[in-house]
């Protein structure tokens, strides 16, 4: 680029002052030089229609230290239409064994994506090796992750069908009653649902020009910035409070928590069986204190001369671990639901989820990097609060990961005796498919939306039987392939309200990469409806809106508390 610069300047000085071109050019730069500079560029330069697939090539040797041995060591199954693909793997399978340099003439091409097809023909029209081979290992990657393709032996990469109750047990379970919300009759609950939708469509044709704080033009929807309501004098007070306070040392209040509510004893060790007697208590609470504020074990040593690094790594390895941690955050939330002094706040029926990032300086499964919170790696710690301020639920998720596919685990596996009824998350935490099931399972989904002027609405009848939104329906319910797949979806939701498959690994395989499969966009339909009448109420129901900004707060309430003793 400086090359290229010095020479358009040399040109722009020519050309004003009548100068020789050629010579004005020589006193820049010597003339070989500039023939060498050009060819350099026209190396360098990629081209108009680039595509990274161009540079894959020069990965190709990394990739061969360990494809063939997976290819050779994992057994494959799919669906009818990933067939393509699975004969192209035994094509490479035998490629390798038998030490060909060239891809049959006769293998598969199906599979290959059209982006792909230029690299995987050579200019004569011959299959090139190369690109064969890292087209169809992209492809059983997205197969597997969407889970048109299985993996033999997979807990994880299983058949989709082996994740769901079977067939025979679902006739059954709908037979004696399910635990799910609507009807077992897809006529009955495309009734209901249609009345619900136009009863809401009706009301807000007919009012949206006098709801406060509602802008609607032609096509969009606007939301006012809600007013803040609190009284100052409450903040004065809420502070008066807190002075109140007595200063003590953590480990004092965790001793002092302990003897109200026996959270410790939920620390079975992993072998015995057996609860923390004596002094396994005072180690127990030191290891707690050196996980949870990231000191770490040696640290923690260091500062207490009675307890060796042997004894809090023992029990971090055979106490700390995901039953127990669960089992006693149970016991917490709990008692403090059971407290008079917790109904001031909520009744324990709402909550709300949000995900808190924290760097991690080591090689760990879930550190990633991502580029929205700078070049450092970490991982997310995705917490459900309740609307007592009590954390009934929290999961590690990768830093990459959207947050909407976790929200039902919560819902569902945490073991406080919190009944939560309506659920609140920020933007990222929804999908349509999370509103079709979070109604299914019986749990009002209210996430706060930042982008409700771009948001899709959606009809079951015709749209211009609501005339100052016609314009703003941009999506009809497919209600046919609702009927077709209901008691599927139902089959579904079922697995999960009984813990057979977890709703973050389901809507995973769900929302990926290749699978159009009836079920989910059966779902995702369903979804379609539940998220209209929610933005139609969301926008006609300020004391909604508040009840959403406020269940978020006490998330990121708890968040900060958390991001102050983590450090």
């Amino acid at each position: 680029m400086i090359h290229y610069a010095d020479i358009g300047s040399a040109l722009i000085k020519a050309r004003e002052e009548g100068l020789n071109p050629f010579e004005t050019l020589e006193k820049v730069m010597p003339w070989e030089k500039i023939v060498e500079s050009i060819e350099e560029a026209k190396r360098l330069a990629r081209p108009m229609d680039y595509d990274y697939l161009d540079l894959l090539s020069t990965r190709y040797s990394y990739l061969r230290k360990y494809t063939p041995v997976l290819i050779e060591s994992l057994e494959f199954r799919s669906t009818q239409a990933a067939e393509p693909l699975l004969r192209s793997i035994e094509v490479l399978r035998d490629v390798n064994k038998n030490g060909k340099r060239k891809v049959p003439e006769n293998a598969p091409l199906d599979f290959v994506p059209k982006r792909w097809q230029k690299h995987v023909y050579d200019e004569d029209g011959n299959i090139n090796r190369q690109y064969y081979e890292m087209a169809a290992l992209t492809e059983l990657k997205n197969h597997i992750r969407s889970g048109d393709i299985w993996v033999v032996g997979s807990r994880l990469h299983k058949d989709f069908e082996e994740y769901l109750i079977s067939k025979e047990d679902w006739l059954q379970a709908k037979a004696a009653g399910t635990r799910l919300a609507v009807s077992p009759s897809s006529e009955e609950y495309l009734s209901e649902r249609t009345d619900t939708l136009h009863h809401r469509l009706t009301w807000i044709s007919n009012n949206i020009n006098s709801l406060e704080g509602i802008n609607a033009d032609k096509e969009k929807i606007r939301v006012d910035r809600l007013e803040r309501d609190t009284p100052e004098e409450a903040r004065s007070f809420s502070l008066s409070l807190y002075d109140m306070l007595p200063r003590i040392k953590l480990t004092d209040l965790l001793m002092e928590v302990a003897s109200w509510t026996g959270f410790d004893e939920q620390f079975m060790h992993g072998s015995t069986n057996r609860p923390p007697k004596g002094e396994e208590k005072a180690i127990l609470m030191a290891a707690l204190m050196a996980m949870g504020t990231n000191i770490g074990l040696t640290k923690m040593a260091d500062a207490t001369p009675d307890i060796t690094y042997h004894q809090l790594a023992n029990a971090a390895q055979w106490r700390l671990y995901e039953d127990a941690m669960t089992r006693a955050q149970a016991k917490l939330v709990n008692f403090q639901h059971r407290l008079t002094l917790s109904s001031y706040w909520g009744d324990g029926t709402t909550s709300s989820s949000d995900g808190m990032r924290v760097p991690i300086g080591v090689s760990s499964l879930h550190a990633d990097s991502n580029p929205h919170y700078g070049s450092g790696k970490g991982a997310t710690i995705y917490r459900f609060v309740g609307d007592q301020y009590a954390s009934f639920y929290t999961k590690v998720i990768n830093t990459n990961a959207r947050d909407a596919v976790h929200v039902i685990d919560g819902l569902l596996h945490h073991e406080s005796d919190l009944r939560i009824e309506e659920h609140y998350t920020d933007t990222t935490g929804y999908t349509d498919q999370v509103f079709g099931l979070s109604h299914i399972l019986g749990f009002r989904f209210a996430p706060r939306l930042r982008d409700l002027a771009d948001s899709k609405l959606y009809t079951i009848d015709q749209s211009n039987n609501y005339p100052k939104l016609e314009a703003m329906l941009r999506g009809r319910i497919n209600t046919k392939l609702i009927m077709d797949n209901y008691d599927d979806v139902l089959q579904l939701a079922h697995s999960i309200r009984e813990g057979k498959v977890s709703g973050s690994l389901i809507m995973g395989k769900l929302g990926s990469y290749a699978r159009q499969n009836k079920v989910a966009t059966a779902l995702r339909e369903m979804g379609r409806i539940e998220k209209t009448i929610f933005i139609l109420d969301y926008i006609s129901n300020e004391a909604l809106r508040r009840r959403i900004q406020r269940g978020l707060n006490k998330g990121e309430a708890m968040n900060g508390l958390a991001r102050a003793l983590f450090f």
